[in-house]
């Protein structure tokens, strides 16, 4: 089964239009197919028009939330919701094409895992949306090493068990194709057709820029500390106290050959402010490092994943979900 997922958040005129092209996409397919409308807290007459939908098509899964909470919200209801083995997630205001639905799918069928959509002829604005984002890919690619064009288009393709055990906050959905690559899955870019906004208005500004480069933070944080966060936190914590100890020193000499008295420097001051911003980055560290055990133990989390096993019973596999091949 293909599922397409679609954050909608006032659309209501574009609705309808939406469905007809999904419809007209993958009815051409001869494969079965769902679409996972999600409602994130619409305020004009999308409730409505979501409702009429899936009253006239029984393939069409409508989710309303009670507020509205962000597209990576939202796309992770779609994913959450979702039924079948391919997942295609893609935005509600029509500039993503779903006649390119069928070629994401075809590059699944290569063997890929994630197949990314690249708006090559991007038709927005070129100061307040194609610059940042072309700023915004090149700083992606370079800092987390997954070269895409465009991280910002939500027009994808995934095989389900890429992404099971996925968890979006903030606006990393970008990041999925990132997190299925460091997880060991083929990832594919092709560019797929970006029309111009017919109806609405974008929700989107140059803040969101801000919100992505701190979320990258977060995710280069997490790709390479978050088995051992004491990696960051104690080296900050040493590089701290290596500067106390620099101006203690620094301190005595110039009192006993200089003449200078303490009062008369700020170095002990600095001396004392380091030291303690030393000590607490290392005790940070270890209470992260009890936090992570937690959050693998308690959970029996592995710390690793494994792709498929020979005479092992599937029951015993960690590691997430395995082809388990018993022979």
């Amino acid at each position: 089964m293909i599922s397409v997922t679609v954050p909608i958040y006032n659309e209501e005129e574009n609705i309808p239009l939406l469905y007809e092209q999904v419809r007209e996409a993958l009815d051409g397919l001869n494969r079965r197919w769902e679409l996972v409308l999600v409602n994130d807290g619409s305020t004009d007459g999308s409730r409505a028009a979501l409702d009429q939908l899936a009253a006239n098509d029984k393939r069409v899964k409508v989710i309303h939330f009670r507020r509205n909470f962000g597209q990576t919200a939202a796309m992770m209801a779609g994913f959450d919701y979702a039924e079948g083995e391919i997942i295609i997630p893609m935005d509600g205001d029509l500039q993503n094409d779903p006649a390119d639905i069928p070629r994401l799918i075809a590059m699944l069928d290569q063997g890929y895992d994630v197949v990314s959509g690249w708006r090559k002829q991007r038709q927005d604005a070129r100061i307040t949306r194609k610059l940042p984002s072309a700023i915004a890919n090149r700083l992606i690619s370079s800092i987390l090493g997954v070269r895409l064009h465009d991280y910002g288009c939500s027009l994808k393709a995934y095989r389900k068990d890429v992404i099971k055990g996925v968890k979006l906050y903030g606006e990393m959905h970008r990041f999925v194709p990132v997190y299925a690559s460091w997880q060991g899955a083929r990832v594919a870019e092709i560019p797929v057709t970006h029309h111009a906004r017919r109806f609405g208005q974008s929700k989107y500004g140059l803040e969101r820029t801000m919100k992505v480069v701190l979320d990258l933070i977060v995710v280069k944080f997490l790709a390479k500390y978050a088995q051992k966060p004491m990696y960051v936190f104690g080296a900050f914590g040493l590089a701290s106290l290596t500067l106390s100890v620099f101006s203690g020193l620094w301190a005595l000499y110039l009192k006993l050959f200089e003449h200078t008295t303490f009062v008369q420097t700020p170095l002990p001051l600095v001396l004392v402010m380091t030291a303690i911003m030393g000590f607490m980055c290392i005790l940070m560290g270890l209470l992260a490092e009890l936090l992570t055990r937690t959050y693998h133990e308690s959970q029996d989390k592995a710390v690793y994943l494994v792709k498929e096993t020979r005479n092992v019973e599937p029951a015993l596999v960690s590691g997430g979900p395995v082809h388990a091949i018993v022979e």
